[in-house]
């Protein structure tokens, strides 16, 4: 069930109804105020990929000065060494254990969180 309202309603129509209170400044103010306002796009800010833990931990600053010594290029790659050579022990182990792919995935996103948090990913 639908209700409409309409303006012309009032006494005289809306636009009377405020003709007799704001006198001739009415008709300026119905001049000035569009009749379609378009909703448009919202600015959106871009993501940042940033670490949020970033100069926090125990070994933020080594690793901060160590890439800061060796330039970003070399230190990446390092990094990427790093971690490739980490997920190699982790598959090792969890082979060893009988762990299936869903523990092994789980211990690589623990180890992820615990070198953010230690500051190895700053």
């Amino acid at each position: 069930m639908a209700i409409s309202i309409s303006a012309t309603g009032f006494k005289g129509g809306l636009g009377s109804c405020f003709h007799s209170v704001a006198g001739e400044q009415y008709g300026m103010l119905a001049k000035s105020v569009p009749k379609h306002v378009g909703a448009g796009k919202g600015v959106r800010a871009q993501p940042m990929m940033k670490n949020v833990n970033e100069g926090k931990g125990l070994f933020a600053p080594v690793v901060v000065v160590t890439r800061q010594i060796v330039g970003k290029k070399r230190f990446n790659q390092l990094r990427g060494k790093a971690i490739a050579l980490h997920s190699q022990v982790i598959n090792e182990f969890c082979k060893s254990i009988g762990a299936d792919t869903k523990q092994k995935q789980g211990l690589i996103r623990l180890a992820k969180k615990n070198g953010e948090r230690l500051g190895f990913l700053a």
